[in-house]
């Protein structure tokens, strides 16, 4: 019987990329999204991957969500948090709001997708937990003081869940992306875009799919002994 994975907000950009993948690799994956239902209708559509509508930054919701995934597909596996949302401002500019709506979604979201299947992994002693944080949680960025912060302790989580889990069979990993090129990093004008890459010792932008591997082997069977871990997909931008 296939493992089930979930990815939120998986059925664009990265997440897109990581569903599709792990797919490919045998999963049966549910994949969530916020509010784009036409989008989310396209990608289903496409590749046959069943798509969930809530917003991760509610418990209840994803609670509820989630119940429903393991109703229809099975005991979630691997849970993959990738959703997230960007409120840039500089500090000083930034609104209270600002700070909430991304602290709400990146961090607590990541709780509220782990937590309810937490006790599943823990009775069947297996689970792969995977969170996208981000370069910019690492080394910081001029006006992401909120996101950066989140994709920070994103990083606290996977380490604490690591050392809780491991007895239970269950890993519990990050990966950092630097600068991939999805439709957002694509739609800044070129010449920001050209000054990105100019910070990257590689010479371009990261390809969504060089994302999906990494996931897809933290994923596997053959990651067992790597638990706590930052894989960091930056072409050397920036070295942990």
């Amino acid at each position: 019987m296939a493992r089930v994975a979930l990815v939120t907000g998986g059925s664009r950009g990265i997440g897109e990329a990581i569903s599709k993948r792990l797919k490919a690799d045998g999963y049966e994956v549910a994949a969530t999204y916020a509010g784009n239902d036409e989008k989310a209708k396209a990608f289903t559509d496409a590749t046959g991957i069943k798509t969930y509508k809530w917003n991760v930054a509610d418990y209840d919701a994803s609670k509820n969500g989630l119940a429903k995934v393991e109703e229809e597909l099975g005991p979630i596996d691997v849970v993959v948090a990738n959703a997230g949302i960007t409120r840039d401002a500089p500090f000083h500019k930034m609104t209270p709001e600002q700070w909430k709506e991304v602290v709400d979604t990146n961090l607590t979201g990541v709780f509220n997708t782990i937590h309810p299947v937490w006790p599943g992994m823990r009775e069947r002693k297996f689970g792969r937990v995977i969170v996208i944080s981000s370069i910019n949680g690492q080394k910081g960025q001029f006006g992401q003081t909120n996101y950066a912060a989140t994709k920070a302790g994103d990083l606290g989580i996977v380490k604490s869940l690591a050392q809780e889990g491991a007895r239970y069979g269950i890993t519990a990993n990050a990966v950092c992306p630097g600068y991939i090129a999805t439709e957002m990093v694509m739609a800044v004008p070129e010449k920001v875009r050209e000054a990105i890459i100019g910070q990257i010792p590689v010479g371009r932008l990261g390809e969504p799919e060089e994302i999906a591997r990494c996931v897809a082997f933290l994923a596997s069977d053959e990651a067992s002994f790597i638990t706590g871990s930052t894989i960091s997909a930056n072409g050397g931008q920036y070295f942990v």
